[in-house]
């Protein structure tokens, strides 16, 4: 799953000329991306155990927001997304939970102020919440509605 997710990212990323078929098509998976990612949410937050850093599911959420954050940042796909019911409420309230996990206890959730260049970040879930930030900043785009919700 994650590599045909992976797959998809990159369909998704080229700047080609997409014909109407395919934008149809991909409007389509980009629903059924975003009620997977609603559904499996709450898997990434078992990644704050150390044991748990390999979980298929929580890697599979987190390749579907990557997906969902690159499909928000075409103008094709962001207004279906964005009239999406509860796609804005899940992201903020997984934004608010791993950030609540981050300050709990010392996890891959947790804000670090001494990063320097050099460290290697192995950890699929590192980025996760700017990813979040970056898909709320996104459905929030030109969208009075969603604007108010955050």
């Amino acid at each position: 799953r994650v590599t045909l997710l992976e797959l998809m990212m990159s369909k998704v990323s080229e700047r080609s000329c997409v014909s109407s078929e395919e934008l149809r098509v991909m409007g389509r998976h980009a629903a059924f991306l975003a009620g997977c990612f609603q559904e499996q949410c709450g898997a990434v937050l078992r990644l704050t155990a150390a044991a748990e850093a390999q979980d298929e599911e929580a890697l599979v959420t987190i390749r579907l927001l990557d997906v969902l954050c690159e499909m928000t940042s075409s103008s094709g796909q962001l207004e279906p997304l964005q009239a999406l019911p509860g796609l804005l409420e899940t992201a903020l309230d997984t934004l608010r939970l791993t950030h609540l996990a981050g300050k709990q206890a010392v996890n891959v959730f947790t804000a670090t102020h001494a990063v320097t260049g050099q460290e290697e970040v192995s950890h699929p879930a590192m980025g996760f919440k700017s990813h979040l930030i970056r898909l709320i900043g996104n459905l929030c785009y030109k969208n009075k509605e969603n604007q108010d919700k955050v």
